[in-house]
């Protein structure tokens, strides 16, 4: 298989930690992709022209980083990164996707200053986003995932945190110091984490 993605990507770290846990990153070539470059062929493999991207052996291709794992987790038998059907499942998901929406707004925000000349910045829009960040830690706080459990919801969420401690769109760890805790449980259970960090962190 292979994986079209960076690996500065909060996404891309989260399909290959995912890979890593279920001992899958040996099948697979990780291909770095530009979403920038209209003449990368990602955005044939994928229209939206987002990555991670991840190419099948038989040439299909699936997206986004939820989907992925999704596949990687049945691909190793299922029940190790989603739990088994029904309402658990759905809840997981859920916190799985609250998980990206704040990185989708950190990345947002990192777009607003890279996309745009100062001048054109928009404050308004920067502290929509800031909102996002924030009511998401919030909810988060109030009901962390077990940070000895390696699934959908806290790879998700690491590499969420990950991408705003590099970044720093937002300042979370002050106002946040359990979620800060919740991070280094994490990471201290989970090789992976570290394993997939951005090169020269």
């Amino acid at each position: 298989m292979i994986m079209r993605t960076t690996l500065t990507s909060p996404f891309g770290r989260k399909a290959r930690i995912a890979a890593d846990v279920l001992e899958l990153s040996g099948r697979i070539d990780i291909v770095p992709a530009d979403t920038r470059d209209e003449s990368d062929d990602l955005r044939e493999m994928n229209p939206l022209g987002k990555m991670p991207c991840l190419v099948l052996t038989d040439g299909t291709t699936l997206y986004d980083s939820r989907v992925i794992l999704d596949y990687f987790d049945a691909l190793s038998g299922g029940g190790r990164l989603l739990p088994p059907g029904g309402l658990p499942r759905h809840v997981a998901m859920t916190r799985a996707t609250l998980a990206d929406g704040i990185a989708d707004a950190a990345l947002l925000m990192v777009y607003e200053g890279r996309f745009r000349e100062p001048h054109q910045a928009s404050d308004v829009w920067m502290s929509h986003q800031r909102g996002k960040i924030s009511r998401g830690l919030a909810a988060f706080a109030a009901d962390l995932p077990n940070p000895e459990v390696t699934d959908v919801v806290s790879i998700s969420l690491a590499c969420a945190l990950g991408y705003l401690d590099w970044r720093q769109p937002y300042d979370w760890r002050e106002p946040f110091p359990r979620i800060a805790a919740w991070l280094e449980a994490f990471a201290a259970a989970e090789p992976a984490f570290a394993a997939t960090q951005r090169p020269g962190a």
